[in-house]
């Protein structure tokens, strides 16, 4: 009995605790620790044969959006890829999200694209839920574009249980606040389920960027709101990616796209 007790003992002071610390610890470092195993090798990754998706017809100019998600990415691979006469001309880069998260891969991205001779654009994730003033703040303090630089964007798709009227009353307080800040007119990106239920003919003088991964004819027949950038497949693969990657093309040609910069 006694030694029963002076075991329960030990593991109650020591073991159990050991344990729960180890636990506590490993949750702390899993992201820093996978992100090390799984994009530190990113430039000995192998070439893509192609960039694994159909690419719509009739568009020359095709471009990326990306975020933390894709790890640590191969800048000088992703501009020396083409395929069938394809490469990639711009890049979309989330910045910010809400009124406190920042991308951590934000300012590192921004440089090295640019770097690269790769059009760069910066993007706000918006909840609707949240103080518009206050998500504006938020990546005017972490953005600051330059002459050259595509037009900002805020990337809308969720209601958060809010009213059209609602989202479209405060939405228009954050990309005037955009406006404002850099004296251009910010790119609107969401869905085209969204787009319908919630920003049909509200924001008509603002450019679109939408997103619709169905067949491409369907695409055209289904939704005939003017668009600039149309966000065609979420499976797209790139050199120096890992894993998949948003692919879109641009409504024009590149000295088109090099108009919309900022000046």
């Amino acid at each position: 009995m006694k030694i029963t007790k002076n075991l329960s003992v030990f593991l109650r002071l020591f073991i159990i605790p050991g344990f729960l610390l180890l636990v506590m610890l490993l949750i702390i470092k899993a992201p820093a620790w996978f992100d090390t195993l799984f994009n530190r090798n990113q430039g000995n990754l192998p070439p893509v044969s192609s960039f694994g998706i159909i690419m719509p017809k009739g568009y020359s100019v095709h471009g990326i959006d990306i975020s933390k998600h894709q790890g640590t990415i191969d800048w000088d691979r992703v501009s020396k890829m083409k395929k069938n006469d394809i490469h990639i001309s711009f890049a979309f880069i989330k910045a910010t999200e809400g009124i406190t998260r920042q991308d951590n891969k934000f300012e590192t991205n921004w440089k090295l694209s640019a770097q690269h001779g790769i059009l760069r654009g910066a993007y706000h994730f918006y909840y609707p839920s949240r103080n518009a003033d206050k998500q504006a703040d938020n990546f005017i303090k972490v953005v600051k574009l330059s002459k050259g630089d595509l037009p900002p964007v805020v990337d809308i798709e969720h209601s958060n249980g809010k009213s059209a009227k609602k989202i479209c009353d405060d939405l228009k307080v954050f990309i005037e606040r955009l406006e404002k800040q850099y004296d251009v007119k910010p790119i609107i990106y969401t869905n085209i389920n969204f787009y319908n239920t919630y920003l049909i003919g509200r924001f008509d003088d603002y450019p679109l960027w939408i997103a619709g991964y169905f067949d491409h004819d369907r695409f055209y027949n289904e939704f005939k709101t003017p668009w600039i950038l149309w966000q065609h497949s979420e499976k797209g693969k790139v050199d120096g990616i890992r894993g998949n990657v948003d692919f879109n093309v641009f409504k024009g040609s590149l000295e088109k796209l090099e108009k919309i910069r900022i000046d």
